[in-house]
């Protein structure tokens, strides 16, 4: 397990990227108006909650202390709400939505934490 772990946090460049690109990624769909939008997706509470927690995910891969990437994972999720209010037929600011971001970062973080734990004590 310890080498496995070590193994995927040595690739810190290659989770950058990643994380980089998943922000751009949320960005872009939370930003779309609504009317480009597909009608139909799957759960939007699911989506925010995976969104956020694949950002945190990967900024703590990518070598950031887990507190850190919770935190800025968290307040990228509420500065979206935030950037969608004036985005047509969009609902920006939904206290729901940020409750999931939220939760999928934490979810993350602890799952990484947990991870790092039990590579210690290998």
């Amino acid at each position: 397990m310890k080498r496995w772990l070590a193994h995927w946090h040595a690739q810190r460049r290659l989770w950058t990227a990643l994380a980089v690109a998943a922000a751009i990624v949320i960005a872009w769909g939370s930003l779309t108006p609504g009317a480009e939008m597909p009608e139909r997706l799957p759960w939007d509470k699911l989506n925010h909650f995976v969104g956020y927690g694949g950002l945190a995910g990967l900024l703590g891969l990518a070598g950031w202390r887990l507190s850190r990437a919770f935190v800025v994972a968290s307040l990228y999720g509420i500065a979206i709400e935030c950037a969608q209010l004036p985005v047509p037929g969009r609902l920006g600011g939904d206290v729901l939505d940020i409750v999931a971001n939220v939760l999928g970062a934490a979810s993350a973080t602890c799952l990484l934490c947990g991870l790092r734990w039990l590579a210690r004590h290998d």
